[in-house]
C-alpha cells in the first residue's frame, strides 16, 4: 500500500519536532537491513531521508548522483554495501544520531 500525501507529512512533522521519534525510525531502518529484510528497511531509509535531509542533500554529501542514489534505495535496487554504509554514516551525521551495534 502506497503511503498517502498527509501521511509522509505528519511523518515529517514527526520527524522534525521529535528528536527520539528521529533515531528510532533510523534505528529501526538499520535492524531491519541487519535482520535480513532489505525492502522493509529501504522503505524506511527512503522515508527518513525524505523527511529529513533530503536526496540532494544526501547526495552531494556520498558524492552520488542523487537518481542513482534513489534507484539503489529503491524497490528493485541492490545497494552495495559501501554504499549503504556510507549512506547511514551521513545520515548519522545530518541528525546527529549515534548508531551502535550490540551482541544480543
Amino acid at each position: 500500500m502506497a503511503l498517502t500525501r498527509e501521511f509522509k507529512e505528519t511523518v515529517k512533522a514527526r520527524l522534525d519536532q521529535d528528536p527520539a521519534f528521529r533515531a528510532a525510525l533510523l534505528s529501526d531502518a538499520v535492524e531491519l537491513l541487519l535482520e535480513g529484510d532489505l525492502e522493509t528497511g529501504k522503505s524506511v531509509l527512503r522515508d527518513f531521508i525524505n523527511a529529513t535531509i533530503g536526496f540532494q542533500t544526501l547526495a552531494e554529501k556520498v558524492d552520488m548522483p542523487a537518481k542513482s542514489l534513489m534507484r539503489m534505495l529503491g524497490p528493485k535496487g541492490n545497494p552495495r554495501a559501501d554504499n549503504l554504509f556510507n549512506v547511514i554514516r551521513q545520515l548519522q551525521e545530518s541528525s546527529g544520531i549515534h548508531l551502535a551495534v550490540a551482541a544480543a
